[in-house]
């Protein structure tokens, strides 16, 4: 993808430098657009101009993940470690480490959800998606171990959700849960014979039903009489109020 500043400097060479540096890329993998030429002022400097250059950078869907993150990170005056730790044609997986992070991550990942989407919509601009999704990638974001962490969690939660089902042979219905935290659950209960899972519910208020294969699936009314919430049955009532739906970089799994 293509990423491009306007710069003005004393001259054209400075204003290239400071081009490259804001796109966080190399001086030697920019070109540049020479808009304004820069010109001497006469006496006392009046009539002085500075260049005005147009800077370009080729830059890859990783680099233009942890260059927005870092910008995030400026602004928010935080001193972390970005690096990519996977990056294929579907997904790619950003670690941010330091100290100091809580802020990073919000209460229960809220703050760590709304920078994984905005990157997500940072590095998907401009590169040809469509309105539904199709031809974005993925961008998951982790902070101080914050997300592998809920992975191991939440895939302990499921087994033991599975295995309650597989002993009662009663449907499960967990609490509201994120996209991202759905595609945990149900990759785990994937690989556990004799159960498997569904979404039910919309937008804050998605969650997970686990089942016995092969059973029927019960009214929506019914999945939402209860939710299991860390080894415990709560009741739940469906939230009054639900947020409009925003434009997605990424399609969220329907299940």
């Amino acid at each position: 993808m293509k990423k491009e500043v306007i710069v003005t400097a004393k001259t054209i060479e400075d204003a290239v430098a400071q081009g490259a540096e804001m796109l966080s890329v190399s001086r030697d993998d920019v070109t540049y657009e020479v808009l304004e030429l820069p010109k001497k002022g006469m006496m006392f400097g009046l009539g002085e101009r500075d260049a005005k250059v147009k800077v370009v950078a080729e830059v890859g869907r990783a680099d233009a993940a942890v260059s927005f993150i870092n910008k995030i990170l400026s602004f928010m005056s935080l001193t972390a470690s970005v690096k990519v730790t996977h990056e294929d044609a579907e997904e790619i997986r950003v670690d941010v480490t330091g100290e100091g992070l809580g802020s990073l991550i919000g209460y229960h990942g809220e703050a760590l959800d709304a920078l994984q989407y905005l990157t997500t919509l940072a590095v998907n601009r401009g590169e040809g998606q469509r309105d539904d999704g199709e031809g974005a990638v993925r961008v998951t974001v982790d902070v101080g171990g914050y997300r592998a962490k809920r992975e191991e969690s939440l895939s302990t939660l499921a087994k033991r959700v599975a295995d309650k089902v597989l002993r009662f042979g009663k449907p499960v219905t967990l609490e509201p849960m994120n996209a991202y935290e759905r595609r945990v659950i149900h990759s785990t209960v994937q690989n556990i014979r004799g159960v498997t899972t569904y979404s039910i519910g919309q937008d804050n208020d998605r969650r997970i039903v686990v089942n016995k294969e092969g059973a029927a699936r019960p009214a929506e009314s019914e999945g939402r009489s209860g939710a299991f919430r860390d080894g415990n049955a709560i009741r739940t009532r469906p939230s009054p109020r639900k947020p409009e739906r925003r434009a997605k970089a990424f399609p969220e799994d329907e299940e």
